[in-house]
């Protein structure tokens, strides 16, 4: 008995077949080889189109069936991961209109600004616990005024993962989760957030149908059985953000528990029992998959869009043709900690919801010709996005969550010494190290859906922990030092930002 789970990456689509009886993955395949293109038509626009991530997803799912030789019809249940944020809208044929606006897409930052406004930051806090900001509604609102004709043709607007299941299913539904990370939900009122609804112009009919995170979402039609390669009518039953997934990967559940990942965009992500938010709005308070009304389970969630983006770019534009991410990560090693004095903010992927949706760009600090070279920038880079984590766990914690130790997965920017060293370092967290990812935990997660597993703790009692980082008490003010130069210069860049605009 098998289960399969997808992870829709912006950089790539990842499938997981998991063994139900032992947890272990017995076949993992993604695509594209290469990260998959952003559209990026105007400055800080970032769009995709949808039908990539099917195509992207029915190779991945042909690979695992491939290399495992699992019979289809063994796969009893499917979860979904995805990228969050997102905007897909299509017509009543289910067809899709334009292009995705995702996650790191900052157009949107001035119409949930004004909603902020409007409403009220009272109003928004209490019942969104986040403002507008730059999510899903928000993005709607500009197809709204700057695309009138097609928003006319908009029978559905989904999130990435909601038109994945449609394409699996023929059915457009979506979660209590889902609607809370496109800031729709209200939770003092537990139900979808009219008033805001309302601000916008949007009829209530344009948001699918709500379905349970865990449990059954749709079945696989006979069209996308057999282009796919599964069996007609294996169920769907589960449904998550990528970070509400990677915190159900890593076995994070209940409040106090923190995970995180860095990979394209970073996050720190610690679950909340009560109704809370940040009064500025740095962070966002989403559901994380196991709330209820009865028992909140609030995923807290600090995203720093420019994170392995920028370990990414050092590597396509900086460092020799070739050179792969394990020998950067053994350069940066080279250099002892501050990186000689340079500075990096990593923040170039979009306007940062830390920052107050500010959009600084990403710069570099402290550079000598005469003294530094490829190695002090790698290792810089790293050592400015464990700072930016650092500068958003500062704000989990004046919210009253304790960071004392990190779940994250052995993948990616956590791949690096430095970078594992410098967080626990800075931070004085202990950095506990899993083998999973997001496509294994969807399937995980799939299991619980589908009954399965009678709990998550059954589901995850054979996560295979690899490694613990402890912080290294005897460096502790070095890293503290390059971290207090790193905020001044990020202070300088704020300031500036404001007084252009």
């Amino acid at each position: 008995m098998y289960l399969l789970g997808y992870d829709i990456g912006s950089s790539s689509v990842k499938a997981s077949l998991v063994d139900a009886g032992n947890g272990k993955c017995v076949s993992s395949a993604f695509f594209p080889k290469t990260e998959a293109p952003i559209i990026a038509l105007r400055q800080g626009w970032a769009e995709q189109d949808p039908q990539m991530w099917w195509d992207n997803l029915r190779l991945a799912t042909q690979a695992v069936l491939a290399e495992s030789r699992i019979k289809a019809e063994d796969i009893k249940a499917i979860g979904i991961s995805y990228q969050m944020h997102g905007l897909v809208c299509v017509d009543k044929e289910l067809k899709v209109l334009r292009p995705a606006i995702i996650w790191c897409d900052s157009r949107a930052v001035p119409y949930g600004g004004r909603a902020f406004e409007k409403l009220g930051r009272e109003q928004c806090l209490t019942h969104l616990l986040n403002s507008p900001g730059n999510f899903t509604a928000a993005k709607l609102a500009w197809v709204k005024e700057n695309e009138p004709e097609l928003y006319h043709t908009i029978y559905k607007v989904m999130l990435p993962g909601d038109y994945i299941a449609m394409r699996l299913s023929g059915e457009v539904c979506t979660t209590v989760s889902g609607l809370s990370e496109g800031i729709c939900w209200d939770f003092r009122e537990n139900r979808v957030a009219q008033f805001l609804l309302d601000y916008f112009g949007f009829d209530a009919s344009l948001l699918p149908d709500i379905v349970p995170t865990f449990g059954e979402q749709g079945r696989v039609s006979e069209a996308a059985a057999a282009e796919l390669g599964l069996k007609p009518g294996t169920p769907v039953t589960y449904r998550a953000g990528d970070q509400p997934n990677n915190a159900l990967s890593l076995n994070v559940f209940n409040p106090g528990e923190i995970a995180s990942t860095a990979g394209t965009s970073g996050v720190v992500y610690g679950v909340n029992g009560t109704i809370d938010y940040d009064p500025l709005s740095r962070v966002n308070t989403f559901a994380h998959v196991n709330h209820t009304a009865e028992q909140p389970r609030l995923g807290v969630l600090l995203c720093i869009n420019g994170t392995g983006i920028l370990n990414s770019w050092l590597k396509h534009n900086i460092v020799p043709n070739g050179l792969s991410y394990a020998a950067m990560n053994v350069l940066a090693a080279q250099v002892p900690v501050g990186s000689g004095g340079i500075s990096i903010l990593p923040f170039g992927n979009g306007a940062e919801r830390m920052l107050e949706n500010r959009e600084t760009g990403c710069s570099v600090h402290g550079v000598n010709f005469n003294v530094h070279d490829r190695r002090h920038l790698i290792r810089a880079a790293q050592e400015g996005i464990v700072f930016a984590f650092k500068y958003g766990i500062d704000v989990m914690e004046q919210m009253g969550i304790r960071v004392t130790n990190i779940h994250a997965g052995h993948a990616n920017m956590f791949l690096s010494p430095v970078f594992r060293e410098t967080l626990a370092g800075v931070t004085g967290a202990t950095i506990e190290l899993y083998d999973t990812d997001g496509a294994a935990g969807a399937a995980k997660g799939a299991g619980i859906g589908a009954g399965i597993y009678r709990t998550p703790a059954e589901a995850f009692e054979t996560l295979e922990w690899l490694e613990v980082v402890e912080p290294d008490a005897s460096r502790r003010e070095v890293y503290e030092a390059a971290y207090a130069r790193w905020r001044n210069f990020l202070d300088i860049a704020k300031k500036d930002v404001d007084d252009i605009f």
